[in-house]
């Protein structure tokens, strides 16, 4: 592979576009931390719940448990707010409402940078991605234009909400372009935000919830830096 560019810091906001409780830490927590650690602001939008997202566990429970995982996660990484879509889980539709949707939040926000999950078929080789993240990731993609047009959602001006450009898109994929260096602290601060959704990795093996959590920030941090595919 070659060599990946640095990652540009030369802006001050980002907002993290996501479809459930937990998409942050299991790809960019470290780097947010590293981030936040530096003085620059990140704020996170969520499509969903994450109501179906543990097995036996009815949704009405899941859901109000996820989104209390999700704020406690956040707390640990420094994350500016939290603000969650009422998009049902398992079930994201791409179009016009979640691209709208993301548009208004955009400029409400007014980042410099999104950074969102991968939005292809396939999460890594041999391994399809769910239709939520692609649903998502791609709805993403797209509202980042409609947020800079007054003409796609006129709707949004009459709210209040001013055009806003996005300077650069980042997405955690398979196919990277740069690279954030991590120090140990923001590795560990990304340890910490992960092992905050306990009940869901709980469901997902027997594996302590910190081992769990150290593997996972261990693989997407693998050399010290966390590597996003980047536009803009």
């Amino acid at each position: 592979m070659a060599e990946l560019e640095a990652f540009p810091l030369d802006w001050q906001t980002a907002l993290v576009i996501v479809a459930h409780p937990d998409d942050p830490e299991y790809g960019m927590a470290a780097a947010v931390a590293e981030w936040t650690e530096g003085g620059r602001e990140v704020h996170y939008l969520l499509a969903t719940r994450g109501e179906a997202g543990i097995a036996g566990l009815p949704p009405q429970q899941s859901g109000p448990l996820r989104m209390r995982e999700q704020q406690d996660a956040c707390l640990r990484v420094g994350v500016a707010s939290l603000a969650f879509l009422d998009h049902p889980d398992g079930r994201v539709q791409e179009g016009l409402q979640l691209r709208r949707e993301i548009a208004g939040r955009i400029r409400q926000v007014r980042p410099d940078l999104v950074l969102t999950l991968n939005h292809r078929d396939e999460w890594g080789p041999g391994r399809w991605n769910s239709a939520d993240h692609r649903a998502v990731g791609r709805s993403v993609l797209d509202a980042v234009s409609d947020a800079d047009n007054e003409w796609i959602f006129p709707e949004l001006l009459e709210e209040g909400l001013a055009r806003h450009k996005v300077r650069r898109v980042a997405i955690s994929s398979p196919h990277p372009t740069h690279a954030q260096p991590v120090s140990e602290r923001s590795i560990e601060r990304a340890v910490a935000s992960l092992a905050e959704h306990a009940e869901y990795l709980k469901a997902l093996g027997t594996d302590p919830v910190e081992s769990q959590a150290r593997r996972q920030v261990g693989m997407v941090t693998a050399g010290g830096q966390v590597r996003f595919e980047l536009y803009g």
